[in-house]
């Protein structure tokens, strides 16, 4: 199943899809020489966000956060790909300048999807393609 969206940085990238309802600052959020969410309180507090496709509504928090996504990416412990409902300026720098393909504004909403579910972005063509069967 294939599901459109817009491109927000190119490139293909697959893996896992692990879902956070709730915003995400990478600046203090994210440890960048992990991989781990430390926000206190956060949905995935604790979880290691590395080569998953991580779909989140937006960032929050400072500018910083971009430089964060990029440390994620020069440590080994990045996102595979991201997805945002609506992106915005922060996570977008941060995919672009890191080579991290990232798509938004899904024709389907992505709480339709389930986690765990192996699917890969495509953010030349701007979509989601799932290799599960997904229930919309």
């Amino acid at each position: 199943m294939i599901i459109k969206g817009r491109s927000i940085a190119k490139g293909k990238a697959s893996g896992e899809l692990i879902i956070s309802e709730a915003p995400i600052s990478f600046l203090s959020g994210v440890d960048p020489n992990n991989g781990i969410v430390i926000e206190k309180g956060h949905p995935l507090e604790g979880v290691c966000i590395r080569d998953m496709v991580l779909a989140f509504p937006y960032g929050k928090g400072s500018t910083v956060g971009s430089y964060v996504i990029y440390a994620l990416k020069k440590n080994g412990f990045a996102p595979a790909a991201l997805i945002n409902t609506e992106a915005e300026a922060i996570i977008a720098v941060g995919a672009i300048i890191s080579g991290i393909p990232m798509i938004d504004r899904l024709e389907e909403s992505f709480s339709s999807l389930k986690a765990g579910t192996r699917v890969t972005i495509d953010g030349d063509a701007g979509e989601l393609i799932c290799e599960d069967p997904v229930d919309l």
